[in-house]
Parts: C-alpha cells; structure tokens; sequence
C-alpha cells in the first residue's frame, strides 16, 4: 500500500488496519448523478447508512490531483458542488494527477482505487456496460474490462437500463467476471426489478458471497465477484413509463448529437426529467440498497479475518 499514490483518510485507514468492514463508494453519483443539491443530501445519507451499521465508508475521488480514498465532509461538498468536477475513469487517474485535477471517479476507477488501498467491496448503483449500438460505435465501458483484473466485490443493481444488456452480459462472461444475483437468478435492470434474461448462479446471504470471494482467494482468482441485486418490486420505476420515456430519450441523445461519456448523464437527466423526478427517487433507492447490502457483505468478509486471527 505504501508504494501507491493513494491517500487513505484517517478513518479508513484505522479500519483497514483493525480489521473492520470498508466499503468503497463512488463519487461520479454525487457529481453527475444527482442534480444539486439533492447529490448532497445523497452522499451524505449513502455514507450515513454505513456508519449506522457500523462499516466505515470509503468515498473515493480525485482532490486537485490527490488520489483520495476516504473523504471529509469539505471534499464530499466541493464534489457535490463545484461545476468544474470532472468525470475521472482508470486511465484518467495518471493524467488527474500531474494536472491536479479535481474529479469524480466512476465504477472502474473507484474499483482501481479501491483495490489499490486494500478495500475488497464497492457498492454502487449501476455497472457501466456495452451501449446499445455498439456494433458501430464500439462504446464499451471501462468498468467491464477493470473488473477482469480485479479482485474486488462489487454490488449493483445489474448494468444501467440505457445499455444493452444481453451484450454487456456476454461480455462479462468472456471477461471471465463472476456474476451472482442476490436471491435471484434473473439480472436485475436497474430501475426495474428485472431486466428479463436469466443469470446462472444465485446466493441467499452476504456470508455467502464472502465464502465465494475466500474461495476466490485460494484459487488465486484476479476477477471480480458481481453480485447483482434488484429492487424490490414494491420500489421500482413504472416498467411502462421506464420503457416510454427512455426511447425518447435515444431519440433526444441522437438528434442533439451526444456521444461518448456524456451519453449516460443526459440519458440520466432526460429520464428524471420527464418522469417528474420519480427516476432520481428510484436511484437513490437503488444506491441505498446496494450501499446497505456491501456493508453486510464487508462485515462477513471482516469476521471471516476475525475468525482466521
């Protein structure tokens, strides 16, 4: 750990150092996920839900330069609402460092930085994946080939709905990412329960999931463990309107001419917009659950160390 750049907060380090569960938690959902101030509110309540279960959370991002695991609450603020935040993916980090840059770190540099500070579980709302057209466009998400080299624990509620899912599912298999649903063996689709295609192997507890990461462990495995875990169907977004409103939203995207990293935050934005806000309600939801259930995966994994000691 010494031989990396990243800083550790005092509480994150103590915690890593004692034994006791860490959760790592991205920073992109609070810059471009949220609109203000409601991202704060947010990042504040996803970090809350960890300490009230006793986890120590692990916000990750890049502060003028300063690879930071583990936030202060001045940091989470200038992330939450300085507009000049930045979007910051694994092979950003490098170039945000000599150019002191201030940005968020999605799925695949949070994984990155996670792993290089010693945190084995992330929990976030939706996995980045194969982007529907991608037989043209070749937009793939750095997040599936990250989690192909690392061995880390990331809980999300399946790929965002915007993608293609079946795609970013072959994909994963390819990359040899193990995918498990959390008392489930249907993917869920992010503000939907279920996004309609099956998945192979379902788990029904986080001392599961931490035997599977041990198991991992002993055979040497350098991949990460997917676990996919859905909304309950009490909570999720209206599977008529999701599907309404997001086909007008490609519509939107193509005729404005939005390409690239800016294709999921206006997508995003578009569906909170023109469901009067109930999709932002349902991704708190979603990072919420995800958030909760990390924290007892990390404390199954924490007492598996303690039990070893």
């Amino acid at each position: 750990m010494s031989t990396t750049p990243v800083v550790l907060s005092e509480a994150v380090a103590d915690a890593l150092a004692e034994g006791r569960p860490v959760v790592a938690l991205e920073s992109t959902i609070i810059s471009h996920g949220f609109p203000r101030p409601r991202n704060l509110e947010a990042a504040r309540h996803f970090e809350q839900l960890l300490v009230d279960d006793g986890v120590t959370p692990a916000t990750i991002a890049v502060i003028d330069g300063v690879l930071r695991v583990g936030l202060e609450d001045e940091h989470i603020v200038r992330i939450a609402e300085d507009t000049s935040v930045i979007k910051v993916s694994s092979r950003d980090l490098g170039i945000a460092m000599v150019t002191k840059t201030t940005g968020a770190t999605t799925v695949a540099a949070t994984a990155l930085l996670a792993h290089a500070a010693g945190i084995r579980v992330f929990s976030t709302g939706g996995l980045g994946g194969v982007h529907r057209g991608a037989q043209e466009s070749f937009d793939e998400s750095a997040d599936l080939t990250m989690l192909s080299r690392l061995p880390i624990t990331v809980v999300s509620a399946g790929a965002k709905s915007i993608l293609d899912i079946p795609a970013t599912l072959e994909r994963l298999e390819s990359l040899g990412v193990t995918v498990v649903g959390y008392r489930t063996k249907r993917y869920p689709g992010f503000y939907l329960t279920d996004s309609g295609h099956d998945i192979d192997w379902r788990v029904e507890s986080p001392e599961e999931v931490a035997g599977i990461m041990a198991a991992h462990d002993s055979l040497g495995s350098t991949h990460a463990v997917l676990v996919a875990n859905p909304l309950p169907v009490s909570q999720q977004l209206d599977p008529e309107l999701h599907d309404t409103v997001l086909a007008a939203a490609f519509e939107a995207a193509d005729a404005q001419g939005v390409a690239g990293k800016e294709v999921t935050p206006f997508l995003l934005a578009y569906l909170v917009q023109h469901t009067d806000g109930k999709s932002l309600d349902v991704n708190i939801d979603i990072a919420s659950n995800n958030i909760t259930l990390g924290g007892q995966i990390a404390t199954a994994w924490a007492g598996r160390g303690a039990a070893q000691r």
